[in-house]
């Protein structure tokens, strides 16, 4: 059985989001997955080619006034190189963001990156949890606390350093880690059926 490669792609402005991306690798290598951590505003030629090496590619930025951040932003356009020679085409996509608030809009970023991976002909993965703490016998330790299904959301107040990150947010993230390789894995083996 082949080894997945899932590359995360992500921005943090202040930490928080760099806490939840590395909940999301460790997630995905607990499977046995080869992961990948990339910081878009220092991307390289070499971590170019790494995503392009990925059977899946985990989006992940702050959001700031309603949808990801600048600097995602800036990496979002430069992929358009993939999209003119269809290179990411056919792999497997999913998100994340922080905010300072519960919910601070972040749905409008995991659209921008299912939007994003949509153009590429990418597959998307959502977050595959139901949504916690929305009964009187749930609590804010709950997966899935603020109950976004297309993605991971976490939620860590604005006078907090990334020390402040929800524990049941990390917890998520992993989740959507796990989710995304294992997904890949079923992938690979359809894949290797199908030319089989």
């Amino acid at each position: 059985m082949t080894t997945p490669v899932v590359s995360i792609a992500y921005h943090s402005g202040y930490g928080h989001t760099a806490v939840i991306a590395e909940a999301v690798r460790e997630g995905a290598a607990a499977t046995g997955a080869t992961v990948h951590l990339i910081k878009v505003d220092e991307i390289d030629d070499a971590q170019w080619e790494l995503l392009d090496g990925s059977d899946a590619i985990v989006f992940g930025s702050p959001t700031y006034m309603g949808t990801a951040s600048g600097a995602f932003h800036q990496f979002a356009e430069d992929t358009s190189k993939r999209w003119f020679t269809d290179t990411w085409r056919n792999k497997l996509a999913a998100g994340f963001s922080n905010s300072g608030s519960k919910s601070g809009d972040k749905l409008h970023t995991l659209q921008f990156f299912a939007t994003l991976a949509a153009q590429h002909g990418m597959h998307w993965v959502n977050l595959g949890l139901k949504p916690g703490w929305n009964t009187s016998e749930g609590s804010e330790h709950d997966l899935n606390r603020l109950g976004f299904f297309s993605g991971a959301a976490a939620q860590t107040n604005a006078d907090e350093g990334p020390e402040g990150v929800h524990k049941a947010d990390i917890a998520t993230a992993e989740h959507l880690g796990r989710r995304v390789a294992e997904t890949a894995r079923t992938f690979i083996a359809g894949r290797a059926a199908v030319a089989a």
